[in-house]
C-alpha cells in the first residue's frame, strides 16, 4: 500500500480515502476524536491540542490511541488553525505525542509535516476500535420549551433541534474557514468551547458567522470546561466570547454558561 499523508477538516467527515493513511486533522485532540480516527481505519493521526484546557482534555486522545497501538500527536493551537487540516499540515508545530508515536521518532517541537512523515512507518492498524459513545443530555426539565440540550459534538445535532438551545462540546472554529459550517441547523442559540482561541482567533470564528443567521452564540473558556464534554460545559463553563446576537440578550463575558442558556430561551 502506498502510504499517504492526508488532511481533513474534521474527524466526523472521514471516508474510504483515509483508510490506512496518516491523517492530519483539524479536530480537537479529545478522546472522541481519537476514537473516530481509529474507527475510520487511519494508520496514525495528528490533531489540534485545543489549548489543552481543563484536565488536558485537548490532547486526551493520545493515551486512548496508545492503548490501540496507534501513533497520535497534537499540534499547538497557537501554531495552526483548529478546524483546518491543511493549515495544520503546513504550519503546525507538535505539542504532544503518545508513546507509540515517540517510538517512530516523533517529537515535541517537530513540524507537523516531519511528524507525519515519521508516522508513515507505523504498521497497518489491526482490529476494531472499541466503541466510545458520545451522548446527548437534556438540561432543561422535561416538557419545557424551548429545551436546553447538551451534545458532546456538533455532529450530533438533529433536525428537531431547530428552535432549541444547544450547548456543544465542539470547538468554536469554522471548519476550513467555511461560513456554512458554523452549525448545521437553525437552533435558537448555541455554545462551543473556545479551544484556547488560538491561531488567527480561529477558535471563536463561528460566532460572527452565526450573527448572520440571528443565532445567539457564545464560547466557554477552555480552562473552565473539558472540550468534547457538554456536561462539563454545563457544570462549570464560563463565557469567554459572544456574538452580537448573544450580547443583545444581556449576556456578558464571565457569565456562567447556564445564564446564557436560560436567557436565550426566555
Amino acid at each position: 500500500m502506498d502510504i499517504q499523508i492526508v488532511t481533513a477538516a474534521s474527524v466526523t467527515k472521514l471516508g474510504p480515502e483515509h483508510v490506512g493513511q496518516v491523517l492530519v486533522c483539524g479536530s480537537h485532540g479529545g478522546v472522541y476524536a481519537g476514537y473516530l480516527a481509529a474507527k475510520a481505519g487511519v494508520r496514525a493521526v495528528i490533531l489540534n491540542d485545543a489549548g489543552g484546557g481543563l484536565e488536558d482534555a485537548g490532547f486526551s486522545s493520545l493515551v486512548y490511541l496508545d492503548a490501540l497501538g496507534r501513533p497520535g500527536a497534537t499540534v499547538s493551537h497557537d501554531s495552526a488553525r483548529i478546524g483546518d487540516g491543511d493549515d495544520m499540515a503546513a504550519r503546525g508545530v507538535i505539542s504532544h505525542i503518545n508513546q507509540t508515536a515517540a517510538a517512530l521518532g516523533c517529537a515535541v517541537g517537530q513540524s507537523a509535516a516531519a511528524c507525519a512523515e515519521a508516522m508513515r512507518a507505523a504498521p497497518a492498524p489491526l482490529g476494531e476500535a472499541p466503541v466510545y459513545e458520545e451522548a446527548r443530555f437534556r438540561f432543561s426539565k422535561e416538557g419545557e420549551t424551548p429545551a436546553i440540550w447538551g451534545i458532546d459534538s456538533a455532529s450530533l445535532l438533529r433536525p428537531e433541534d431547530v428552535g432549541h438551545v444547544v450547548l456543544t462540546g465542539s470547538h468554536g472554529a469554522l471548519l476550513g474557514g467555511e461560513v456554512a459550517s458554523a452549525i448545521k441547523y437553525d437552533v435558537l442559540a448555541c455554545a462551543f468551547n473556545d479551544a484556547g482561541v488560538g491561531c488567527d482567533d480561529i477558535g471563536i470564528s463561528r460566532l460572527p458567522a452565526l450573527d448572520l443567521r440571528n443565532i445567539a452564540a457564545v464560547t466557554v473558556d477552555c480552562q473552565t470546561a473539558r472540550i468534547g464534554d457538554a456536561r462539563s460545559m454545563w457544570q462549570s463553563g464560563i463565557i469567554s466570547h459572544l456574538n452580537k446576537t448573544a450580547a443583545a440578550l444581556g449576556v456578558s463575558v464571565g457569565d456562567d454558561l447556564q445564564v446564557f442558556a436560560n436567557k436565550a430561551r426566555q
